[in-house]
């Protein structure tokens, strides 16, 4: 309806003797108060200015000038200061509930994003250890915002970029290499700031199985920092893969020295004037981009700071062609990530091209306290054990069911609730309710003909039919502003207008034709729950 709306608006701005280029763009939005019609725009107030009139008397004449189909729309009114309402035709609806039906599992999907090739990093952690709590939200939203992607026609690639060097995986080596020691029996103290988790002991007694004590007198702890990353990434892979995630490629930053990106990309900066030697560091000119200081890519030690590698990383990711990359990132990253931005600008990429979703932190909240995390001192908890706890579908949920901008408490006593104070469990219910019905309805009777839908003419039948036409919307306005927690708000509200219309409307009644009608219409809404809840990666089950 929006496409078609837009098009009759400007046909008529066409005809009031506008330009093509002198149309704004045409908003067609959903009002909050169904009062208010079912679409409405503001086109007459934005066009007030540029026409020096008043913006009621500009929607009287556009309304006189749109060309409306009356089985499409029933009514047009004007509200408040120049608001332009449509109310859709009850012809409309029954066919736009026929085409959900025959849709099925593709309803919602959209050629939004159609032709863009879009990368989504994420998750990101380096294989110190397995993934724990504060990772989850990073990689649920990561995944959930790329499903969204390719619900609204794209080609998404998931990607995990991690690095394999540096100090933290030298500790991590070093770490293994005194557990392995323990194991044989050697006296070993852990190297400072060393990882203390049981994982570590497990990863030292692989070794002992494969080598004996053949290592005992290794020098370095390569070996032990191989076989840490080996099966800690099995282990992320396997959690991951847990949480109906799996990426497509990992990147090892390593490959940017490898292939001599990182000092092509400092031999550029200086180049155009903005890197600099001082105090043997090398520096980054922000102040140019307006930042109070300049900013060290590599320090006194010859060791670069985060943002060189991810500033080459970025220029990779667009050598290979994607449309847009996108990053998801902790809210520590927000000081850092425009330095990131600008430096792909020098060097002579669209900036455009990367966008970041940024996300607050989660609190684990458990016997009613907050539960600090730490992957060093083992007192973390895995994502692992908070599936074993919660379960892999109500994980996913409560990790997507807040802003991305708003701080997320994760409470493991209502992730735990087996009903309907469980926000996960209400959708999931519905879904399961309604395929109970819809066997009921198919041992009762045999619908060997076409419904007839026109039989649908209560306010709850009507109400739901609606609800059912903004699954679409909902996507392409989760998928704009990369909050996934849009469907979530949608599909409860879609539970709740199914609730309204079976208390109101008897399903399983003595008029066939209206049970057979109100059965089509419980078929969509499952349908359309089930699609939501795939795009969130959970599962839409039968029975409960």
């Amino acid at each position: 309806m929006d496409q078609y709306l837009q098009e009759a608006i400007r046909k008529a701005l066409l005809n009031m003797n506008l330009d093509e280029d002198q149309i704004p763009k045409i908003v067609i939005e959903t009002p909050r108060d169904p009062s208010h019609g079912d679409s409405a725009t503001n086109i007459a107030m934005q066009l007030a200015k540029p026409l020096r009139n008043n913006p009621r008397k500009i929607a009287e004449q556009l309304i006189d000038e749109m060309n409306l189909d009356s089985k499409k729309v029933s009514s047009v009114e004007i509200a408040g200061p120049g608001f332009i309402n449509f109310r859709y035709a009850t012809d409309y609806l029954y066919d736009e509930l026929e085409h959900i039906l025959s849709s099925g599992d593709y309803f919602g999907r959209s050629d939004q994003n159609s032709g863009k090739r879009i990368l989504v990093e994420f998750v990101s952690a380096n294989p110190t250890g397995p993934l724990t709590v504060g990772h989850g939200r990073n990689a649920v939203l990561g995944d959930t915002v790329a499903r969204l992607f390719e619900w609204t026609g794209a080609e998404v690639q998931r990607e995990y970029y991690f690095n394999n060097a540096g100090r933290q995986m030298r500790v991590l080596g070093q770490s293994v290499q005194a557990r392995y020691l323990e194991e044989l029996g050697k006296d070993a103290e852990l190297p400072e700031g060393g990882y203390e988790g049981e994982y570590i002991k497990e990863i030292a007694k692989t070794l002992v199985e494969k080598h004996g004590d053949s290592l005992l007198n290794e020098v370095d702890e390569s070996i032990f920092k191989a076989e840490a990353e080996s099966a800690i990434f099995d282990e992320i892979r396997k959690t991951l893969e847990r949480m109906n995630i799996v990426m497509d490629s990992f990147f090892n930053e390593n490959t940017l020295y490898e292939n001599g990106s990182i000092d092509k990309t400092i031999e550029e900066f200086r180049k155009k004037g903005v890197a600099y030697d001082k105090d043997g560091a090398v520096w980054f000119k922000t102040t140019k981009f307006g930042k109070d200081k300049d900013t060290v890519l590599v320090k006194s030690t010859g060791e670069p700071t985060y943002r060189l590698p991810d500033i080459a990383y970025h220029a990779n990711k667009l050598d290979r062609g994607f449309d847009l990359c996108l990053d998801v990132f902790g809210a520590d990253h927000i000081d850092t990530y425009p330095d990131v931005l600008n430096g792909i600008s020098v060097l002579g990429y669209d900036k455009q091209r990367v966008d970041v979703l940024v996300y607050q932190f989660v609190t684990l909240v458990k016997d009613g306290k907050p539960f600090k995390m730490s992957t060093r001192k083992a007192n973390f908890v895995t994502l692992d054990e908070l599936m074993d706890e919660v379960g892999e579908d109500v994980t996913r949920f409560f990790f997507l069911m807040r802003s991305p901008n708003t701080h997320l408490e994760f409470d493991v006593a209502q992730a735990k609730e087996a009903g309907e104070k469980n926000p996960v469990f209400y959708l999931q219910y519905a879904h399961a309710r309604i395929q109970s019905i819809l066997r009921k309805a198919a041992d009762v009777a045999d619908f060997s003909e076409n419904a007839d839908l026109s039989q649908l003419v209560h306010d709850a039948e009507v109400a739901l039919i609606k609800k059912l036409l903004g699954f679409p919307e909902a996507i392409e306005l989760a998928t704009k502003h990369r909050e996934p927690h849009r469907v979530i708000t949608y599909l409860n509200e879609l539970a709740s207008g199914f609730t309204t219309f079976y208390h109101d409307c008897r399903i399983l009644t003595d008029d066939k034709k209206l049970m057979q009608a109100r059965t089509e219409l419980a078929r969509a809404t499952a349908q359309v729950l089930a699609n939501g809840l795939s795009i969130l990666g959970i599962s839409a089950p039968d029975r409960m």
